[in-house]
C-alpha cells in the first residue's frame, strides 16, 4: 500500500473530531479501497482508472476519509498535485476532461450539516499535516449532491460560485411528450433530410473496435471546427486520446462509455461521445461533418437521436454538458450551479486563494466581470 502520513507509519492522520484521513498515491490500491459508493459517472472506475493511466506528468494522492469510532470508511476524494508557479496545487484528478468532480461516498455514509463541515476541517488539516508542503487546495466544479447524498466539501466554498455549470434535461417517461416540447427544433423533418442519403443510418458502437473508429473520426471533426474558428484543441494529443480511447475499451460494452455517430455510405456524418451512469447521461464530445451537411443539422440530430436511443434503455437525466451554448436551452435543458473551492494550505497559497475568492465574487457581476477580464487579459490564471 503507497500510504502517506504525517508520522509516516500507517498513513493516518487522526483529528480530534473523530474523522482521519489516509492518503495514498496508486489509484490502483486505493480504488480497492471504496469500490462501492455514491457518485457520479466522473468518479467511476473506468474513468479515473484511465485518467490516472493516461495522465502520466501528475502525482496522484487519493485521500480515503473514515470514521475513527466506528472503523468505516465515509467518502474518498481522488485527486493529484503540481507545482505551478513555485506553488504546490493540489486538485481533483480533472484536467478540464470531467464536467463535474466530487468525492466518492460510502453506501452508509450519513451526515447533517454540522458533519460535512467535520469531515471538510479534518481533510484540509490531514493536507495542511502532511510533509510534502502543499500550499494551495483548489477543487473544482463540485455538484452540491452525489447521488441522493449531499456533498460534504461544497461547504468548503460558496454554493454555485464556480463560473460553469451543469445544463440537465429531464425527458419525464414519455419521450413523445418530451419530442413535443422541442418542436421547434424540427428534429423530424432534419432525420428526413438525412434519410434521403444512401444507407443513412444512426447506431451506437457496441463494441470496441466500432468505438475507437467513431473516436477517430471524432478527433478529425473536431480539429477542423476548431480550426475555423481559430481555437487551440488538445483533446487528439497523445494523452488525451489514449484517455478516452482507454474509458471506451472498459466502458463501451456494458453502455457506460457511449459512442454513437449518423452515418451512410458518404461516410460518417457526426459524432457524440458521453457517459452513462444509472439513469444519467453525460454527452461530452459533438464532431460533425460541417457546412455541407448543415440542412439536416447533423451535430442536434446526432444528440436527439442518442437521447431517443439512451431513454429507450431507461435513461431519463441528460446533462448536455458545461458551457451554455444556445442549443442547450433549445433542448430544454435547466442550469445546474456548481461550486469553486480555494483554501490556502500555507501562507504561500493566501494571495492565490485571496485571488480565486475576488473572481468568484465578481461572477456574481457579469458586467464587472467582463470589464475585469479585458484589463487582467489572458495568461492570468
Amino acid at each position: 500500500m503507497a500510504f502517506l502520513s504525517v508520522e509516516q507509519l500507517d498513513g493516518r492522520v487522526s483529528s480530534t473530531s473523530g474523522i482521519s484521513v489516509d492518503f495514498m498515491r496508486d489509484w490502483r490500491q486505493a480504488a480497492l479501497r471504496l469500490n462501492a459508493g455514491h457518485r457520479t459517472a466522473f468518479q467511476h472506475g473506468y474513468w479515473l482508472g484511465a485518467w490516472y493511466e493516461a495522465f502520466h506528468g501528475v502525482a496522484p494522492l487519493i485521500a480515503v476519509i473514515a470514521d475513527t469510532t466506528s472503523g468505516k470508511d465515509i467518502a474518498m476524494v481522488p485527486m493529484f498535485s503540481h507545482v505551478r508557479r513555485g506553488i504546490r496545487v493540489v486538485e481533483f484528478a480533472d484536467l478540464g476532461v470531467s464536467d463535474n468532480n466530487a468525492p466518492i461516498l460510502a453506501c452508509d455514509a450519513s451526515f447533517d450539516a454540522a458533519g460535512a463541515q467535520a469531515i471538510s476541517a479534518a481533510f484540509v488539516d490531514a493536507l495542511r499535516a502532511l510533509p510534502d508542503g502543499f500550499d494551495l487546495l483548489r477543487l473544482k466544479k463540485l455538484p452540491a449532491y452525489v447521488g441522493a447524498k449531499p456533498n460534504p466539501l461544497v461547504s468548503l466554498g460558496r454554493l454555485g460560485s464556480c463560473s460553469l455549470n451543469g445544463n440537465l434535461v429531464l425527458t419525464g417517461d414519455e419521450y413523445a411528450d418530451y419530442q413535443a416540447s422541442i418542436k421547434r427544433m424540427q428534429m423530424p423533418r432534419c432525420w428526413r433530410v438525412f434519410s434521403r442519403h444512401g444507407g443513412a443510418r444512426f447506431e451506437i458502437a457496441s463494441d470496441v473496435i466500432r468505438a475507437h473508429e467513431l473516436l477517430d473520426v471524432m478527433d478529425v471533426q473536431q480539429q477542423e471546427r476548431m480550426q475555423q474558428l481559430g481555437a487551440r484543441f488538445v483533446l487528439n494529443d497523445e494523452a488525451h486520446a489514449d484517455f478516452y480511447r482507454e474509458v471506451a475499451r472498459q466502458g463501451v460494452t456494458e453502455g457506460y462509455a457511449v459512442v454513437s455517430a449518423l452515418v451512410c455510405d458518404e461516410g460518417i456524418v457526426a459524432t457524440t461521445f458521453g457517459v452513462r451512469y444509472g439513469a444519467t447521461y453525460y454527452l461530452l464530445r459533438i464532431g460533425h461533418a460541417g457546412k455541407s451537411w448543415a440542412n439536416c443539422s447533423p451535430g442536434l440530430l446526432v444528440t436527439e437521436r442518442t437521447m431517443a436511443a439512451l431513454h429507450a434503455q431507461g435513461v431519463r437525466r441528460f446533462d448536455l454538458s458545461i458551457g451554455n451554448h444556445d442549443y442547450k436551452r433549445r433542448f430544454g435543458a435547466e442550469r445546474v450551479p456548481l461550486t469553486d473551492v480555494s483554501v490556502a494550505l500555507s501562507w504561500r497559497g493566501v494571495p492565490y486563494m485571496l485571488r480565486d475568492h475576488a473572481a468568484q465574487g465578481l461572477r456574481r457581476h457579469p458586467r464587472l466581470s467582463a470589464f475585469a477580464a479585458r484589463v487582467m487579459g489572458k495568461g492570468t490564471r
